[in-house]
């Protein structure tokens, strides 16, 4: 597995979400390493009022405006943390939301973080994932494409059909395809419906 060049991102929110299925989000910390395939993504593409970046950049959401491949970590609900990945230009404001992994590497690491021992519980849904991956707002405007604790790397296999769907737990804009997962895989969130 090699580490991602910024080059390989697709320039476009949309098309990053839909290229980062199949590939790794890698964790190095002082446990070890823990990994997951990408199995779910959701785009917040520019001028989407459903998305962070839709009031202006801001000193919390001021990653979203980074180029493409960094890091935008926040608190949600009061109690999880969500990261995404920034999307388009600098300046810019978007990003894709990391959704599920399919845990790979650190299995262990994982299960004693979450306090589960069930594979498909470990990083199904967007907390889970950053609480399996010891993913907080350290990370937050980290460049993924670069040496570092948090990266992304390629895929270790192709993925399945990848499907679409609308994205879930949001208010505004709520018909958009933007969502975009791995049809089939037991790591993706959601009911079973958007699963398929």
């Amino acid at each position: 597995m090699r580490r991602l060049k910024r080059a390989d991102l697709p320039v476009d929110t949309a098309d990053l979400a839909r290229f980062l299925i199949g590939k790794t989000l890698v964790s190095d910390g002082p446990e070890g390493r823990t990994s997951g395939r990408i199995v779910e993504t959701e785009a917040y593409v520019p001028g989407d009022a459903s998305g962070h970046a839709y009031v202006g950049e801001t000193n919390r959401n001021r990653s979203l405006f980074l180029r493409r491949g960094h890091a935008y970590v926040y608190f949600i609900y009061g109690m999880h943390f969500c990261v995404n990945v920034s999307g388009e230009r600098p300046g810019i404001g978007a990003g894709v939301l990391l959704r599920a992994l399919e845990p790979l590497e650190g299995v262990a690491i994982m299960e004693a973080r979450r306090r589960v021992h069930r594979l498909t519980e470990l990083a199904r849904g967007p907390g889970r994932l950053t609480e399996s991956m010891a993913i907080d707002r350290r990370f937050d405007g980290i460049d993924l494409c670069s040496r570092g604790a948090l990266w992304l790397g390629s895929e270790v296999r192709p993925p399945g059909r990848i499907a679409t769907s609308p994205r879930i737990g949001i208010s505004k804009e709520t018909t958009r395809l933007l969502r975009f997962y791995e049809a089939g895989n037991p790591h993706v969130s959601g009911p079973s419906s958007l699963r398929r």
